[in-house]
């Protein structure tokens, strides 16, 4: 069986920032960038892509396009038949720049198959974190994705899981996007397989206090976005990024690479504090950063059905 011909779902998604300095593969961030998109069920065999903005150039129109995978992923593990699909993506998240854009899409799909689904199928949140896990190979982009806000991801024997929590309204969260890219594949192979007892021992009590100062006391997030388990090792592969991070913590402001990089993320402590740290970034470059002032998301992905559906 498959979903009923010419039903229309319509899919928004935000950025997410993963680690967040200390909490390595556990901590994420959704963000107010989204990508949206509309998916219709065609006859079986029948594939139309159209995409605009971020990727237009590069993003494949055939079965490899990555929501397509994942919503033929969620088909799959229900032993349902996909139809076919006419997907309309705009993408507004960057690509390659550490701001979550695969977890994105990997997420769109999930959720298009859970709207397509939706009366034969029943996703719980549980099968979803299951699903985008599956497809990303770690839970910290998706699960903010999926649920929006702070999110901690692990994983045990039973999967991945997830705890969101609510972030402190002083916390202004400033991403500054460079031009250039970076592949999270090669930022990963750049971290040694093991690290000094010492250094484990400082990201647990910094990744300990960054869920106070994120929940409860911004104005500790300096010290609490300290970290030495990825960012130093990753910092040859991008030494613009790795100089503008220190800059501003030299400054004073809680900047750390999102993501795999090479956009940085500062956490302010106030709209007053973002500001200035976007104006030091200006002054102190000498390849254009572009300043996103962003809001948390606290929605995570949402779908519903688009105008028109069947």
């Amino acid at each position: 069986m498959t979903a009923a011909l010419g039903r229309r779902v319509a899919v928004r998604v935000p950025a997410t920032s993963a680690n967040l300095g200390p909490g390595f593969d556990t901590l994420g961030l959704a963000l107010s960038v989204y990508d949206e998109l509309t998916v219709e069920a065609l006859e079986p065999g029948r594939l139309e892509i159209e995409v605009s903005g971020e990727g237009t150039a590069d993003v494949p129109r055939d079965a490899s396009h990555l929501v397509v995978r994942a919503i033929a992923h969620a088909y799959a593990s229900v032993g349902r038949e996909m139809p076919g699909l006419r997907l309309v993506a705009h993408n507004v998240i960057p690509h390659g720049r550490g701001m979550g854009s695969s977890g994105a899409a990997v997420v769109a799909g999930i959720l298009a198959a859970q709207g397509l689904l939706e009366g034969e199928v029943d996703f719980s949140d549980v099968d979803l974190l299951r699903l985008a896990t599956e497809m990303e190979g770690h839970p910290d982009n998706v699960a903010p994705g999926l649920f929006g806000g702070l999110t901690i991801a692990w994983m045990d024997a039973e999967g991945p899981q997830h705890k969101q929590l609510i972030v402190h309204r002083g916390v202004s969260p400033l991403v500054l996007v460079p031009s250039f890219t970076m592949s999270t594949a090669v930022a990963r192979s750049l971290q040694p397989l093991q690290v000094p007892r010492e250094d484990a021992v400082f990201n647990v009590s910094r990744s300990a206090l960054l869920i106070a100062a994120m929940t409860q006391s911004p104005e500790l997030l300096m010290a609490a976005t300290e970290d030495k388990l990825h960012q130093n090792y990753r910092a040859q592969a991008m030494p613009e990024t790795d100089r503008l991070v220190r800059t501003l913590r030299a400054e004073g402001y809680a900047a750390v690479v999102s993501g795999a990089g090479p956009s940085v993320l500062v956490l302010a402590d106030g709209p007053g504090q973002r500001v200035a740290a976007a104006d030091l970034t200006a002054t102190v470059v000498d390849t254009p950063w572009q300043a996103l002032m962003l809001a948390v998301d606290v929605k995570g992905g949402t779908v519903k059905p688009a105008e028109g559906s069947a």
